[in-house]
């Protein structure tokens, strides 16, 4: 037994060397070949990955400029710029600008709403609220380069006016259509904020006009526009608080509003996915911005000859017509969330737009105007400044309740329709900075 025993330790020492080495060589012979086997993967890889980014650019043309619909009104800006050329009929030239403009605004906002998935839902609003009205910025910017101050005034209000009683009444409106057998509800909480900053964004336009038009000013003609430049550095401070509170103690403040929903529309989240790349949707934005600005120039140097040709008052235009045009983006995506029943989304992209231009466009354009030379004031007149503070005081009363339904919807719409009534036949008063 101690033979055998001795025979088998001395079998197992010997085979320990050949177990240890053979791995080793294998792996060795292994990792030579494999070598030989990756370098022309290499070469292959960076092929595909190049036809791969030709596929996603493609892609993404397709998206953004083919897929949608409203896609088919592009070629009117190109239209308008050879009609601006060659046959100088500002009508026709307006009214191409205009039609060519509305695709831009909207895939503007597409592209901020994809670009949105990437940053957040707190960054991705803010986002989708500042290019939102970045149209509306551009055309202001050249009609202030122009001297046409009082296109500038009426264009941001009727912004303001479009957002909150046109859009948003779309939006409670279809959405009370859709979800008839319920009460749709939004976080009351957020709505009163909104609706305080925009009664702070009337009072900042209501002195000036009283200060005018009661003829109480220390120094005529000068008190008026110094004291629009120093509340306009007041209401773009109030502004700037607003985003702090909103990006840093909103989301803790009104987070228990939205759990309910999340859970119900767990399912229903889960299939958004972006449908274009972070740095595509920022070169989109890009791209259409630029074009916008480009079309924005014809739009605003045909607007008086637009008026003449077609006997329309250019309040009309500049209150109605050019806002519907800067806030299709708005609309589409206000009525979408409200069909989806996320009215807090649909709140956001409608009185968050609105508190933007009050509380940052108009004394962002009274600053620039500054710099530029250009007299521009907070002074909307008596009949603009009343209008837009009857409205704010009722889309307040509408907000109150924190519910919303299509009959709400119904009121904004046909109150919309009697603010755009009494713009077809008023006269602007002040005609000389036009």
């Amino acid at each position: 037994m101690g033979a055998i025993e001795e025979r088998v330790d001395l079998e197992s020492d010997e085979e320990i060397p050949f177990n240890a080495t053979q791995p080793t060589n294998k792996r060795q012979s292994f990792n030579f070949e494999a070598n030989h086997v990756i370098s022309p993967s290499k070469v292959s890889s960076s092929s595909v990955l190049r036809k791969m980014h030709q596929i996603s650019l493609l892609r993404s043309i397709y998206i953004v400029l083919i897929k949608a619909k409203i896609n088919v009104l592009l070629p009117f800006g190109p239209l308008a710029i050879m009609l601006h050329y060659l046959s100088r009929k500002h009508g026709f030239v307006f009214f191409f600008s205009l039609v060519g403009i509305t695709p831009l605004a909207e895939r503007l906002g597409y592209v901020t709403e994809q670009l949105a998935f990437y940053t957040g839902s707190t960054v991705g609003g803010l986002l989708n609220a500042t290019f939102g009205n970045a149209t509306e910025m551009i055309i202001s910017i050249y009609a202030l380069k122009n001297g046409m101050i009082r296109v500038v005034q009426q264009s941001l209000l009727g912004s303001i006016l479009s957002n909150m009683l046109l859009v948003l009444g779309c939006a409670f409106f279809c959405g009370g259509v859709v979800h008839n057998q319920k009460v749709q509800e939004f976080n009351k909480a957020a709505a009163l904020v909104n609706s305080g900053l925009l009664l702070m964004a009337v009072m900042g336009l209501l002195f000036p006009a009283v200060l005018h038009f009661t003829h109480t000013e220390v120094h005529k003609g000068k008190s008026e526009l110094a004291l629009s430049r120093f509340s306009s550095c007041i209401m773009l401070i109030a502004y700037a608080s607003y985003l702090f509170f909103q990006l840093k103690i909103q989301p803790n403040l009104y987070s228990s509003l939205d759990e309910p929903r999340e859970n119900n529309e767990e399912d229903s989240d889960e299939d958004e996915v972006p449908e274009i790349t972070q740095w595509e949707a920022i070169g989109w934005l890009a791209m259409l911005t630029l074009w916008i600005s480009v079309l924005s120039g014809y739009l605003v140097d045909a607007i008086e000859g637009a008026s003449d040709a077609m006997s329309m008052p250019v309040a009309f235009i500049s209150v109605i017509l050019l806002p519907i045009v800067g806030n299709a983006a708005e609309h589409a995506s206000a009525i979408m969330f409200a069909m989806k029943d996320k009215l807090d989304i649909t709140l956001g992209v409608a009185i968050g737009s609105s508190t933007q231009i009050s509380m940052f466009v108009i004394p962002f354009c009274v600053i620039v105007g500054w710099i530029m030379g250009k007299p521009m004031d907070l002074n909307f007149q008596l009949f603009e400044t009343a209008t837009l503070f009857i409205t704010v005081l009722v889309v307040a009363f509408m907000l109150q309740e924190g519910k919303s339904n299509y009959f709400k919807g119904l009121m904004l719409i046909l109150c919309y329709l009697i603010v755009a009534a009494s713009f077809f036949v008023h006269v602007d008063p002040s005609n000389d900075d036009d």
